[in-house]
């Protein structure tokens, strides 16, 4: 595992700089939710945030929360 306290501490960067948007592929970027840390995707249009439990960014579409 990757080593430091960023809610991506927990992802491998290989892993981290091939993950995208299951919803419109745009990238996804590091983020610290109300349960801790997600990936935020960065289109303006879709926005999804995905949970990470455990390291596993949780990216199911049902389970993504719609920005604020």
């Amino acid at each position: 595992m990757s080593q430091g306290n960023g809610p991506s501490a927990a992802i491998e960067p290989w892993l981290r700089e091939i993950l995208r948007c299951p919803a419109c592929r745009a990238e996804l970027v590091d983020a610290t939710g109300e349960t801790g840390p997600e990936l935020h995707c960065t289109s303006d249009e879709c926005g999804l945030q995905y949970r990470i439990d455990g390291g596993v960014p949780v990216l199911l579409v049902d389970e993504a929360r719609k920005p604020a």
